[in-house]
């Protein structure tokens, strides 16, 4: 009830600045004397259990997905709302603005979000200062993404930049390859680049003191030749664990006029209508992959229900990113006790 009046006032800012403005003010809030520890007790999960993946502890399985903290600015917050593993990013070697204001748009009648942000953050240098500070029992994880004047055929020296910067920061790296909003970047996702990507990642990954996994998100447009083939080449490349899924282009069975999702334009569709098709995707991947490579399920994750699906398609672990904003901060507890009550085992 708490978040419905918070939610209906943030609803009437543009998205970017509710953004900020809601993290700045939660920030604030559990920083107060008396009401910052009440307020924290309330988002701690009662229920949920910790999860092994990749050597990997997690407190529990429900994570933030990259998107939402793009500059690891947020992680002592998100950390108190109960989160088992944050993913920061997508990040680039170098500062870019990303593309022009306005850039996120809400469908609250479809539960979803449209952006096309376009890699919008401050680049590698200043993420690597911040976490550095990254608060103690928290697993990280980077995105990393190239610049969009990178042509693509110099993308995998971008790849390496982020690679080598953020590997001895995080807890383990995700490659990004499939936004729909940096133009060209999706032509990545062909089994040349990823083979030669991921040998090379691989490669300098033996020189470090202790192995971190790579994963590597993935889109949700693929027919389904495509996608096995997709899947066939994951798995030459080795890769540590598969994200699925990031936005998608299509706009098919939404509730929103024709005329609105014309007037906004292009970018990626996340939340409620990409539910299916992301489980879709999920249950082809965890078919193909046979429990050799681990998964992570994302796309239209609201309660304990959409996770319990992620789960029976073979998820080992879960991103939020639009039910969070539509479910406020207490989604982590609410998911965890919808899973409890479910009697799903993760």
């Amino acid at each position: 009830m708490l978040y419905r009046l918070i939610k209906f006032f943030l609803f009437l800012m543009p998205p970017e600045v509710a953004h900020e403005w809601a993290l700045k003010s939660l920030s604030l809030a559990l920083r107060m004397p008396l009401i910052g520890p009440w307020l924290e007790s309330t988002f701690k999960p009662q229920t949920g259990h910790s999860v092994e993946v990749n050597g990997i502890t997690f407190a529990n399985p429900v994570g933030l997905a990259a998107g939402f903290d793009k500059d690891a600015k947020w992680l002592p917050l998100l950390h108190k709302l109960g989160f088992g593993f944050v993913e920061v990013g997508t990040v680039t070697p170098k500062p870019q603005d990303g593309n022009p204001q306005p850039r996120l748009f809400r469908l609250p009648a479809d539960r979803a979000l449209i952006n096309r942000m376009g890699f919008n953050n401050q680049g590698l240098e200043a993420m690597v200062e911040r976490l550095k500070n990254r608060p103690k029992g928290l697993v990280v994880g980077g995105n990393i993404g190239k610049n969009k004047v990178t042509p693509n055929d110099q993308a995998i020296s971008d790849y390496i930049l982020g690679f080598e910067a953020l590997y001895d920061h995080v807890d383990y790296i995700a490659v990004n390859i499939s936004s729909p909003n940096t133009p060209g970047l999706r032509d990545l996702q062909e089994e040349g680049f990823i083979l030669s990507l991921f040998e090379t990642l691989q490669e300098r990954r033996k020189s470090k003191s202790a192995w971190k996994p790579i994963w590597i998100k993935i889109a949700p447009d693929f027919s389904t030749k495509a996608l096995q083939g997709l899947v066939d080449t994951l798995k030459k490349a080795q890769v540590d664990g598969i994200i699925v899924s990031n936005t998608t282009v299509s706009r098919e069975g939404l509730t929103t006029s024709e005329r609105q999702i014309s007037d906004i334009g292009a970018g990626g569709l996340s939340g409620a209508p990409v539910f299916e098709k992301s489980n879709q995707v999920l249950a082809e991947v965890a078919l193909r992959t046979n429990g050799e490579i681990p998964l992570i399920g994302v796309g239209g994750i609201f309660n304990g229900f959409d996770a319990q699906e992620k789960w029976l398609r073979g998820a080992q672990l879960i991103q939020v990113y639009t039910g969070f904003i539509y479910e406020g901060p207490w989604i982590v507890k609410q998911i965890l006790k919808g899973l409890s009550a479910q009697k799903t085992v993760y």
